[in-house]
């Protein structure tokens, strides 16, 4: 860094370290929104390393097992070390990160524009990030600039040293060039000061509107280690567990195991029957005795009704690497199956969501009014999950089963009455902090029997389901 600057942003740090009370009581109604934002996607068994951490008022109040906090200022340290017990608080250069262990997330709060060289330091901390790491960025929002300018001359905002002001797409490309990929982002806190009443309605519904959030001060993005791994080297790491829940699908059972391509080191194979009217369940205990010498099949039938219960009763006895939905109509195709595998093996996301809105469909795989609800529901949760998902009911999901044992830990977050699943499983992996991406998918239309879905009692139901997850996601 330049010496000048340096000295000029050592001193001011230094001069907060000495006015540390004063300071955070002006700004702990902004500090506190970007806690409890990171808090969202922080389980209490992370260990979280923040760089810059300054007096340590941001990484003290997070969630997580072990707590590391470093800072250039010997000054600022020395107050984080007295202030607070609970975290352990190190003088340390960002660009020569001396530490040699591995944290779950690593934190820049609004540090990142005193930086003189970001990706100096985006390739220092490489060495503290394990395959799952999560790195989130907190930083002002470059419109702002003229605004908080404004407040150093009033004397409002203690005035800063220059900083990069950079935009969202600057720093995703400089986290790609340092090895990382940006897979999700998002703007909070339209009013930063504290004004009883307005400014909680303002920050926790205004601001959350499509318009309104551009113009927000802090902006967030959340990036990851890039995976270098390719599908001849994961061809058989993984085993899977493949969930087909069956109700009143009879004729696709056989075939199902007929047209299941073999991939992965093991193929576990649970047939969940739900409350059919028809032959389904004979038809299922037929098919694992036929085929008890090739296939390693698994049955159960759920206790109660809906999708989403068969799906967690066949993933509560599955016991393999991966966790794989295959319905049974067969209108996703299961040749289509190695698809799933290979992408969430090779790193490209870890919650791979079926897309059946890309490609065209068979003629009668899906109604109108079906397609124009799942386009609906496709922009909803868009905007709910802060990134593109083009179709959130498609019944196929896979995500790693060690990912799925935390989602269960987490289930009293959201509630557990989705009749569905889908949302279960896709508001699980956001709160995990998981990445989300489409895969398309060739939807076919159906060769036997009927759907179970009834288009206007479930549609009311998932619109329900979408308030009320609103509330849980956007607007607390």
């Amino acid at each position: 860094m330049n010496s000048n600057r340096k000295q000029h942003i050592f001193t001011h740090f230094e001069n907060i370290a000495s006015n540390y009370l004063q300071y955070r009581k002006r700004f702990s109604y902004y500090g506190k929104d970007i806690e409890n934002y990171f808090n969202f996607f922080i389980s209490e068994t992370d260990s979280i390393l923040e760089i810059g951490c300054g007096c340590g008022e941001t990484i003290h109040g997070l969630k997580g097992k072990q707590k590391t906090g470093i800072d250039f200022s010997s000054k600022m340290i020395e107050v984080a070390k007295t202030s607070y017990s609970n975290v352990e608080f190190l003088v340390m250069d960002a660009e020569n990160i001396t530490l040699d262990k591995k944290f779950d997330v690593i934190i820049f709060n609004n540090i990142i524009g005193y930086l003189d060289n970001i990706q100096d330091v985006l390739y220092a901390i490489k060495k503290n990030c394990h395959e799952h790491t999560r790195v989130i960025i907190s930083y002002y929002n470059h419109w702002w600039e003229p605004i908080l300018n404004f407040g150093e001359t009033i004397g409002y905002k203690k005035k800063s040293p220059q900083q990069n002001w950079l935009d969202a797409k600057d720093i995703s490309n400089l986290l790609y060039l340092s090895g990382f990929e940006t897979y999700r982002s998002n703007k909070r806190l339209l009013l930063p000061i504290n004004i009883p009443v307005l400014s909680w309605f303002i920050n926790k519904y205004v601001a959350k509107l499509p318009i309104f959030k551009s113009l927000c001060l802090n902006q967030f993005l959340f990036a990851r280690p890039f995976s270098n791994v390719h599908e001849q080297d994961v061809a058989e790491k993984y085993s899977v567990s493949i969930c087909i829940p069956a109700r009143n699908e009879s004729g696709n059972i056989e075939n199902a195991i007929l047209r299941l391509p073999k991939f992965g080191k093991h193929q576990e194979i649970i047939f969940v029957e739900g409350n059919s009217s028809d032959d389904t369940w004979q038809k299922i205990q037929e098919i694992q005795e036929k085929y008890r010498d090739s296939h390693d099949i698994k049955i159960a039938q759920q206790p109660g009704k809906g999708k989403g219960d068969a799906v967690r009763k066949g993933y509560s006895i599955a016991t393999q690497d991966i966790l794989m939905i295959l319905d049974a109509d067969l209108t996703m195709p299961p040749e289509e199956l190695p698809k799933f595998y290979n992408a969430i093996a090779t790193g490209k996301g870890e919650f791979i969501n079926g897309s059946r809105l890309v490609y065209p469909m068979d003629k009668d795989a899906m109604r109108f009014l079906n397609t124009l609800g799942n386009k609906f529901f496709s922009w909803v949760f868009s905007w709910l999950l802060e990134q593109p998902i083009k179709d959130s009911l498609c019944g196929t999901k896979v995500m790693f089963r060690e990912d799925y044992l935390k989602l269960i830990e987490n289930r009293k977050f959201f509630g557990d009455f989705d009749p569905f699943g889908d949302f279960d499983l896709l508001f699980g992996a956001y709160k995990l902090n998981l990445k989300i991406i489409d895969l398309p998918i060739r939807y076919r239309e159906r060769t036997y029997g009927d759907t179970n879905i009834s288009r206007f009692t479930n549609g009311f139901m998932l619109l329900r389901m979408c308030w009320f997850a609103a509330g849980k996601i956007k607007f607390w």
